[in-house]
């Protein structure tokens, strides 16, 4: 019989072997463990992205501080898109398509028509968003309701909503600055315009809180709740500009009468009166430095976009989803709100019918191109602008269609709002730099 033993497992192996998976027993996992576990998985996240933003040049940081990826990318976007609108104007054009009829005979010639027509149109497009002092003016009066609309579509979104009600918003809140600045006379400018505006923004804010309340209190979609209430807000402005309340008394069709000169926003550039540029350019930037604020600086703001992030760990954390998405919604129809006031009292200072012409639904475009983001929604609110300014000059000056604006305006946002068919079509690796979430998508 050997004395030999068995060789004994070296000290502490039996405490390793207890760890394993498969001897622990069933384990609890909690909602606030599971909560702290995506917090503390969405810090080191976020370290990951500072440390490689860190590496990144000051321009790229800049572009991705505004759009949300990188420079190259953003750049290719622009270019992709005015080489498809250069196509287009080429095809559209009848001297190119007669000499297409013998581009194998002599190819140069559609080369040639297609490029002076093309130089053209988008020669016209630049001189007419930024070709001088009135046309920088025009470029800026365009986006300043394109800013305010597009505000009231990226707060929301940072909620993870969608707000799709900014064109009843903006009808709202046209409506009783509007009426404020009619309505009431006698008072001088320091308290009339003021008085105006705070009624359209309050006026925007309240038909922005209603969906808001339904999505938090019985879970009604917001996309649903709010295209109803644009339906609303066109509809009853309608009609209430036919009444007597809102009508010229010398009028029978629906118009409405002028704003009193105290509730109107002054000119900037007061000695040149073509120049149609005003205050409430100046009202929309000071707007977005305090939504900026709001969602990036403030408690409230953190809670909003921790609720768009991951609902259930806000409310394992203690925030309230509910509340986030009435703020998110209110404070996104409030500066709908603003913008209404702001094409009323400083533009055109009356109501008609369909004053609002489609600036609410162009706000999900400037929403969308600045990817949620308050610095990316100013520029497109500007980029736009200066689109729709240009576009009308390209229109007078070379007959190309309006329309073509729009296109090119498509184009971008697709290319900026998919980085990835950007970097797949010019066969770019991927940027260092993190890009967005612009949105959960419809059942977020």
């Amino acid at each position: 019989m050997s004395d030999q033993q068995p060789p004994q497992p070296p000290p502490g192996d039996d405490d390793a072997d207890a760890g394993r998976p498969e001897d622990a027993g069933p384990v609890a996992v909690t909602e606030a463990e599971l909560a702290q576990a995506e917090i503390e998985a969405a810090k080191e996240r976020a370290a990951d992205t500072a440390a490689v933003t860190l590496d990144a040049t000051f321009s790229q940081r800049l572009i991705a501080a505004l759009t949300g990826t990188s420079v190259t990318v953003t750049i290719l976007a622009f270019v992709s898109a005015l080489v498809i609108g250069a196509f287009i104007i080429a095809v559209s054009e009848d001297a190119v398509r007669e000499a297409l009829g013998y581009f194998f005979a002599r190819p140069t010639d559609a080369f040639r028509t297609g490029f002076d027509a093309v130089g053209s149109a988008y020669l016209a497009l630049l001189q007419g968003s930024l070709g001088g002092v009135p046309q920088v003016s025009e470029t800026l009066v365009s986006s300043t309701p394109l800013i305010l609309t597009g505000l009231a579509v990226a707060v929301p979104l940072r909620a993870g909503l969608f707000n799709i009600g900014a064109e009843g918003q903006f009808v709202a809140g046209g409506m009783v600055a509007g009426l404020v600045g009619f309505a009431i006379t006698g008072l001088p400018m320091v308290v009339h315009l003021p008085l105006a505006l705070a009624a359209g923004i309050a006026a925007g804010a309240a038909y922005g809180w209603v969906p808001g309340v339904l999505k938090a209190r019985t879970g009604a979609h917001e996309v649903i709740s709010t295209i109803m209430l644009n339906n609303i807000g066109l509809l009853v402005s309608g009609y209430l500009i036919s009444t007597t309340l809102f009508r010229r008394p010398d009028r029978a069709d629906p118009i409405s009468r002028s704003v009193e000169e105290s509730a109107r926003f002054p000119r900037l550039i007061w000695w040149e009166p073509s120049l149609r540029v005003n205050a409430s350019l100046l009202v929309a930037l000071a707007l977005a430095v305090a939504i900026f604020w709001l969602v990036e600086r403030s408690t409230r703001g953190f809670e909003l976009n921790a609720v768009g992030m991951n609902p259930r760990a806000a409310t394992a954390a203690g925030m309230s989803p509910g509340r986030s998405v009435i703020l998110a919604m209110t404070t996104g129809g409030a500066m709908a709100g603003a913008a209404g006031a702001a094409v009323i009292l400083g533009l055109q200072y009356r109501l008609t019918i369909g004053f609002s012409a489609g600036l609410g639904f162009d706000g999900i475009t400037v929403a969308l191109l600045g990817r949620g983001r308050i610095g990316g929604t100013v520029a497109a609110g500007v980029l736009i602008g200066a689109l729709k300014a240009g576009g009308r000059n390209m229109q007078a000056q070379t007959g190309t269609s309006l329309e073509l604006a729009l296109v090119i305006q498509a184009l971008i946002i697709v290319f900026i709002a998919a980085p990835g068919l950007v970097r797949a079509i010019f066969r770019i690796k991927a940027e260092d730099l993190a890009t967005t979430q612009v949105s959960k998508g419809w059942g977020g």
